[in-house]
């Protein structure tokens, strides 16, 4: 196992690493912006290196930087986390360049599924269902159209290096095709530095359901159960829970099954997720994506196996045994995920600022994994994600019950907050019935 590892990135995440590589006795180093020098994640950190200013440009995208910042501190391995750098194929690479250890999929991994028309064509040809689409990239007007004629409408018209919900328009008729075609391109060009778009048939009525997945030195590929990341905002997720109310147990094991499939068709080593798009009435599915990396949500699929996939990470990455047995691994209860972010509660808008008041809530089954304190501020330089409230409950009833009491008891002041949007959807019958999908919101909102 390597001494020191620096983690590349900030916020909830990097403290959450932080918390697990100390427990296993490896030192840490902290990089950060001038703007997040008072987080938790920097000060409770071994050691910690000041990057450059706020924009991610000039500090958590800045490689040459992180990379010196590695060398000067005596780092052997760099975990990325997740958002900026952590599914940056050239990122990855350099570190290894560097003589360090990745923590995570190889870079020919990483950029094989980041291009989502290749991850598409790769899953197709591996058996993993997906949906009705094209293999190429479109553009010529007449050929673009004639392609989403065969698709049949809706169409949903995609970046193919977009993530994190962005990148994407739907057409509901053939003439808005080659209009959504151009507006999206040009998006993807500006924001990704790649135009290209292609098209899939658009389930209007669907949920978004992921499967975790462990992929071994040894070339074998875990499956660690699946979460249900339906609840949505602008098509970013701010709720998920695990297992999915609206996945039985054949869709289940044929979703677990082409998980498996996918990561072994990619030669998967670490921690990655396979999300699906999930068919509730027909109880069918559809291959979205491959994150290359840890998701948000992993919290979630910790609380029902007891597997730490941070400790799971470190040790497959150093060449360890892993610290579970693969053949005995046990799903128990029902678990929940709140992003807590700094934005108004009804119409999402960022809303950060000072924090003047931070109380977490506590007791069986709660657990809070938090970027920020009373006393720090949430910047409008980043993502305003300030912390995950998780429940863990013997059944989604008891789940339920923690949930509506852990968010009462959370208090933040100071920052806008969606707590009291929790508090909405824990008493939403469409929610606590668990027969919803990806439109959940929208429909909340059109009666509020």
């Amino acid at each position: 196992m390597f001494q020191t590892l620096l983690i590349a990135n900030r916020g909830e995440i990097a403290r959450r690493i932080n918390r697990t590589a100390q427990a296993m006795g490896i030192r840490t180093v902290a990089v950060h912006s001038d703007v997040d020098a008072d987080l938790p994640f920097v000060t409770e950190a071994d050691e910690a290196v000041l990057l450059g200013p706020a924009a991610p440009a000039q500090s958590y995208r800045n490689v040459d930087a992180i990379l010196r910042a590695a060398k000067d501190t005596g780092a052997e391995a760099i975990h990325p986390g997740y958002g900026f750098l952590s599914e940056n194929a050239a990122f990855a690479q350099a570190v290894v360049d560097a003589g360090l250890i990745w923590v995570g999929p190889s870079a020919e991994v990483i950029e094989r599924m980041g291009d989502k028309i290749n991850a598409r064509n790769l899953m197709q040809d591996a058996g993993v269902p997906v949906s009705a689409g094209t293999r190429e990239p479109v553009g010529d007007p007449a050929a673009a159209r004639a392609a989403a004629e065969a698709i049949g409408a809706p169409i949903m018209v995609k970046a193919s290096a977009g993530g994190g919900g962005m990148g994407m328009a739907v057409a509901y008729d053939m003439d808005q095709v080659v209009e959504k075609i151009a507006t999206i391109s040009a998006f993807a060009e500006r924001t990704f530095g790649d135009g290209s778009v292609l098209l899939e048939r658009f389930l209007p009525v669907a949920r978004h359901v992921e499967v975790q997945i462990l992929g071994l030195p040894d070339g074998r590929v875990l499956a660690l159960g699946e979460r249900d990341c339906s609840v949505q905002r602008r098509n970013q997720k701010v709720a998920e829970e695990t297992p999915s109310p609206g996945v039985g147990p054949e869709l289940r094991a044929r979703m677990l099954e082409a998980a498996v499939r996918a990561g072994q068709a990619v030669g998967y080593v670490g921690a990655g997720t396979v999300e699906c798009l999930v068919d509730e009435a027909a109880q069918d599915f559809v291959f979205l994506e491959m994150n290359t990396r840890l998701q948000v949500e992993h919290t979630i699929t910790e609380a029902v196996t007891g597997i730490d996939l941070v400790r799971e990470q470190l040790l497959i990455a150093a060449g360890e045994p892993i610290g579970f047995d693969p053949d005995a691994v046990r799903f128990t209860g029902h678990a929940i995920e709140f992003r807590v972010n700094a934005e108004d509660p009804k119409r999402f808008l960022p809303g950060p600022g000072p924090v003047r008041e931070w109380v977490e809530p506590a007791g069986d089954g709660v657990r809070v994994d938090s970027g920020f304190a009373a006393g720090t501020t949430v910047t409008p330089s980043y993502d305003s994600l300030m912390a995950k409230l998780i429940v863990h409950g013997d059944d989604r009833a008891h789940a339920l019950e923690r949930a509506r009491a852990a968010v009462a008891d959370f208090v933040v002041a100071g920052p806008k907050s969606n707590l009291p949007f929790f508090a909405e959807l824990l008493d939403h019958e469409e929610f606590v019935s668990g027969r919803y999908d990806t439109g959940i919101v929208g429909r909340m909102r059109a009666r509020a």
